[in-house]
């Protein structure tokens, strides 16, 4: 049994259940695919994710409401224990990256994280993934009966769901009890798609002057493009953009299809987290500015004057 450990958020499936969907189905493994939904009053998400696997186990239970890396991990263990599984696929993500090396040791199992290829070579796992700010690619393996992995977002092609659900399961589950007592939540609404799931980005460095330049010039070329909006740690740090929009070594990586670096210089933290997009524009007034480097295409310029002649020819 291949587990696929759900992610999701506001009532969706997050973009990286269907890449992972994609990954189960490519990784050669012997068993069905089942995905794995925890939370409390899941019977929608559990609906959607039946449409992307062979069989989903449901986990409702009023300890789920809020995520806990500690229930989680002891969930997720509990699930791939009783139902013998020989691979665990959870999403790179913040959480998943937290609580997916509490589900290897409680299950005595090797982790591989941030896995970009995944292939089963005769009953070992095969994978690879970035490494040295994502300027080597290193193949590992691991082998055991059970293999945890985190899967990069953005690695693998998204599945389309089908047109027939799978069964679904309820499952018992026997939680510790939780150290961590949730007081209050404060989320962060905007109508811009979300930076990791976007297909364009268009993101901002010091090079836009001020928080005002980067509404007008970062802000408002997203909006003409239907982009969402990234920013450097420096511009984050300095308190003119959210930290849900860095992007970088530090804050979200990103593979859109299109990247565009307002005013950012290259450095090789936010590097690493773009650099993988699949076409990079950088527009700066430094011609050896390191982002060019990398650039699909470059603009030398000053970015208060290209800009805004971007964005009039495309009101246009």
């Amino acid at each position: 049994m291949i587990l696929v450990i759900v992610e999701h958020a506001l009532g969706k499936l997050s973009k990286s259940i269907y890449e992972m969907a994609t990954a189960a189905r490519q990784i050669g493994r012997e068993g069905p695919v089942t995905m794995v939904v925890l939370g409390s009053g899941v019977s929608s998400l559990a609906e959607q994710a039946a449409l992307l696997a062979d069989q989903v186990l449901v986990g409702d239970k009023p300890e789920l409401a809020h995520y806990d890396p500690e229930i989680w991990a002891s969930a997720a263990a509990q699930i791939a224990r009783e139902g013998e599984a020989h691979t665990i696929l959870i999403a790179g993500s913040r959480s998943g990256r937290e609580y997916s090396p509490r589900v290897a040791v409680k299950l005595d199992a090797p982790l591989i994280e941030d896995a970009i290829t995944l292939e089963d070579r005769s009953g070992v796992l095969g994978a690879s993934h970035y490494t040295f700010l994502a300027r080597v690619t290193e193949k590992v393996e691991a082998q055991g009966p059970v293999v945890v992995v985190t899967v990069k977002p953005g690695a693998f092609a998204v599945a389309q769901p089908g047109s027939t659900a799978a069964e679904q399961f309820d499952v018992e589950l026997n939680l510790p009890l939780p150290r961590l007592t949730v007081t209050g939540r404060t989320e962060e609404k905007s109508e811009r798609v979300s930076l990791t799931d976007a297909d364009l980005v268009v993101a901002g460095g010091r090079g836009v002057g001020s928080p005002e330049g980067f509404t007008q010039l970062v802000e408002a070329l997203a909006d003409q493009l239907g982009a969402a909006v990234g920013a450097t740690r420096a511009i984050v740090d300095a308190g003119w953009r959210p930290y849900s929009e860095q992007v970088g070594q530090t804050g979200k990586t990103v593979q859109p299809k299109a990247y565009i670096a307002v005013g950012i210089s290259g450095a090789v933290q936010h590097l690493s987290g773009m650099n993988k997009s699949k076409f990079i524009v950088a527009i700066n007034k430094d011609a050896d500015a390191p982002i060019f480097k990398i650039a699909d295409y470059g603009i030398v310029g000053d970015v208060s004057e290209i800009v805004p002649a971007i964005i009039t020819e495309l009101r246009k």
